[in-house]
């Protein structure tokens, strides 16, 4: 069977999950968000984290002693057997690489912006040209391209931080608590329909477990890195959330799609700081591509190894010990995503939030069933509060996805059924695979 190399640490592990988790979402999602949930956003925040932190808690156990590559695809093949975990590495694909063409293409509106260039030509030639670079990097190594994310992580949450810093010396000098009242604006749905959006910033973390069979001792690496990705990201998304209610007016946030750089305008003059937080979202933007491409790849390159997909996607470079096919097939499709359609981060974040949600229902769904099953294997890591944090986790996935809205229902549906398609009618008549460690 072909193996992976193990290249990577905590800190490493842990920058894919920041690199994926701190993109977009945080840059353009949180005025969105904000614009529906009013100043309960922040509630909106606080509940998508935790619902994030239910499944973060469940992908922990599991990670501590499975240490396949394929994150919740593997976790659900060795659950629930063949049929879910197709079901379930066919969502997380879509999501990752839809999900980085869109992020592509709002990297090439940010680009062209800072850069001050105009026209169609230069958004689609940055929103390709990307992805392009970003996969050759990932060919050359896996150690290359989390050193890469590692610098990448470092200077955008550096810039949340120093955005954090001067917005809160600033709204101790002009707050105004008529900016989060009255706090449920747009009643208690509209603050759960905020967390359904809002979601999509934390379902990065699921990255970390995707690197498992390239990291270094992985039955502690990962749970560590896990738990350091989400803490982090977590505390500063409540901050941003608090400091953009009481800085903009959620009623103009509905359609800001610079609410960081909205901000930075309003609490200086200062060109180079507002430059500065311009430059962090493209890094923001960047690392999550490159990140959804080292994730991506290797749950299409899972699903390969145990005949679901076709078998040149498991092809490893004898140079550099990457899956270079799979990488290459990536690219690809993230490159006509993003060459064909433009940005709508909303819409785009919807579609991605159901099958993230999906696949998150199935990591607690089979730690429960691993626990019943497999109850003598030993763990590194184990769920507090048990079955009740799996079983909330589980709850809550189901929850949110009523919230999401009717489209996003609509194409992940329509999506569904084209890979039960590819499911029955190619992939039926092929032997099971084992539902035990290979």
């Amino acid at each position: 069977m072909a193996e992976l190399k193990r290249n990577i640490g905590t800190f490493g592990a842990a920058s894919v999950g920041i690199a994926n988790i701190i993109g977009a979402g945080i840059f353009v999602l949180s005025g969105v968000a904000s614009g529906i949930a009013g100043p309960a956003v922040i509630l909106s925040f606080g509940i998508a984290g935790l619902i994030a932190m239910l499944t973060a808690l469940s992908a922990a156990e599991l990670s501590s002693f499975i240490t396949d590559t394929g994150a919740s695809y593997v976790y659900t093949k060795k659950a629930f057997g063949r049929f879910w975990s197709f079901l379930v590495g066919w969502f997380k694909y879509f999501d990752y690489m839809v999900g980085g063409a869109a992020v592509s293409v709002g990297f090439a509106a940010y680009f062209t912006s800072v850069f001050g260039l105009e026209g169609a030509l230069p958004i689609v030639l940055a929103a390709v040209g990307l992805p392009i670079i970003l996969c050759a990097l990932n060919i050359i190594g896996v150690k290359e391209a989390t050193t890469v994310t590692s610098v990448m992580v470092l200077i955008k949450v550096f810039a949340i931080v120093f955005l954090l810093m001067l917005g809160g010396y600033y709204l101790t000098q002009h707050f105004d608590v008529g900016h989060y009242t009255p706090f449920f604006a747009t009643g208690f749905g509209g603050m759960l329909n905020g967390a359904a959006i809002i979601f999509f910033v934390f379902i990065g973390f699921n990255s970390v477990s995707m690197m498992s069979e390239e990291t270094k001792n992985p039955q502690k690496t990962i749970p560590k890195a896990l738990m350091l990705a989400f803490a982090v990201t977590f505390v500063l998304y409540i901050c941003v959330a608090v400091l953009l209610v009481g800085i903009l007016d959620w009623r103009d946030e509905v359609k800001d799609a610079h609410p960081l750089s909205s901000i930075a305008s309003v609490i200086s003059d200062n060109q180079m700081f507002f430059d500065f937080i311009s430059f962090s979202a493209l890094i923001a933007t960047g690392s999550v591509v490159l990140s959804s491409i080292l994730a991506g790849t290797r749950a299409s390159f899972a699903m390969s190894r145990d005949g679901l997909l076709p078998h040149q996607l498991e092809k490893i470079s004898s140079r550099f010990g990457t899956p270079y096919v799979s990488i290459i097939v990536g690219g690809l499709v993230i490159v006509t995503f993003a060459g064909l359609f433009y940005n709508n981060i909303d819409a785009i974040a919807s579609i991605v939030n159901f099958g993230s949600l999906f696949t998150y229902l199935f990591v607690n769904l089979s730690l429960i069933k691993l626990r019943r099953s497999n109850p003598e294997i030993i763990r590194g890591f184990k769920v507090p509060l048990y079955p009740i944090v799996p079983i909330l986790g589980a709850a809550s996935c189901i929850g949110l996805m009523y919230f999401l809205s009717d489209s996003a229902k609509y194409v992940s549906i329509v999506y569904a059924a084209i890979g039960l398609v590819v499911y029955f009618f190619i992939y039926k008549n092929k032997k099971p695979i084992s539902n035990t460690k290979n």
